[in-house]
């Protein structure tokens, strides 16, 4: 397979006063066996902490862009999923400054692109516990292990993923120039919605690879992504979980009743019963089974996902997002 041959890889990395993790993100992809990519830096630090780091690495395929004006956490992070293609590339992926690379993560995404005839490709990744400190360690499971299986999945079985968990992890994912979905959110919300909503915009066939060819760092408490907002905790997190709900409901409604009749117990989802059981429960969704859910534990989280629906709060973008993905997906029918 040849790198010249419709191989540029495009990566986006923001980055906000992490220089050293971003240099190590970084070497990473200049560690790769597939060497036809470059690189934009979407620095978000006013300093421009991130420049020296980039400058230090001396790869004139890494590109230095310094935020101005400030854009902060989440809309930093919804840029690098534009659809733009300034370098005319054939592949994208973003890196986040604190995430980085394993061995062939451009190569195997895209044999899979090309072998399994898809233009999006989530891949599973390794977790590095307390990321950022002396005690940094990876995990031997990968993100993805309880929901996914490996395959090839049509959008409506991949979207009811976000009755069991996040879906799309943002540094698992991995495009060609020719998908149709919309993965930039471009509506006002936290980075973590975003990851729900880059689930819910996908309208064409994904390939679930679960071998791990990246790092996701787990470090929320060194970390402002969702703090942006002026809201208190509780106000964020009710709206948060009020807007997934929104989606959760809607992904199930547009999944043909088929589909839906067998999600319990479908082998596309490694998820056990009693784990898809909550999802439903907790998204107000009535199904004819219960698997292995007890009558009280289901009565519970029905109680919690009502108080979500009555006290969480839906922003004036969330329907102008939900009805650009749903033009788009009945577009692709």
């Amino acid at each position: 397979m040849s790198e010249r041959n419709g191989g540029l890889v495009h990566v986006r990395t923001p980055t906000y006063k992490r220089p050293d993790a971003l240099k190590r993100a970084l070497g990473t992809m200049i560690a790769q066996d597939w060497q036809h990519w470059v690189c934009d830096v979407f620095d978000d630090d006013p300093n421009r902490s991130g420049e020296a780091a980039v400058l230090a690495l001396g790869d004139p395929r890494i590109r230095y862009n310094h935020n101005v004006p400030q854009r902060f956490a989440s809309r930093n992070i919804d840029q690098c999923f534009s659809a733009g293609n300034e370098h005319g590339a054939d592949y994208f992926c973003v890196v986040e400054d604190d995430n980085f690379l394993l061995p062939g993560f451009f190569a195997d995404n895209i044999a899979l692109c090309r072998e399994q005839d898809v233009a999006v490709v989530l891949r599973n990744q390794l977790i590095e516990h307390a990321s950022g400190t002396d005690h940094a360690r990876l995990s031997t499971g990968g993100v993805l292990d309880q929901l996914f299986v490996d395959g090839r999945y049509l959008p409506e079985d991949f979207r009811l993923s976000l009755l069991i968990g996040i879906g799309v992890s943002n540094g698992g994912l991995f495009w060609s120039r020719d998908t149709t979905c919309q993965l930039e959110i471009g509506y006002p919300c936290t980075a973590t919605l975003q990851e729900y909503m880059r689930t819910f915009s996908i309208c064409e066939p994904v390939y679930v690879a679960m071998t791990p060819r990246a790092v996701w760092a787990e470090n929320a408490e060194q970390t402002t992504r969702n703090a942006e907002l002026k809201v208190s905790y509780t106000r964020r997190e009710l709206d948060l979980k009020r807007a997934v709900q929104a989606l959760q409901r809607m992904a199930w409604k547009s999944t043909p009743k088929e589909r839906r009749d067998h999600f319990l117990t479908s082998p596309l989802f490694a998820a056990d019963a009693a784990s898809r059981s909550k999802g439903l429960a907790k998204a107000l969704i009535v199904h004819g089974a219960s698997g292995d859910l007890p009558a009280g534990e289901a009565l519970r989280l029905r109680a919690r996902g009502l108080m979500i629906r009555m006290l969480g709060q839906l922003t004036p973008d969330f329907a102008p997002f939900v009805r650009s993905r749903q033009q788009t997906a009945a577009a692709q029918r």
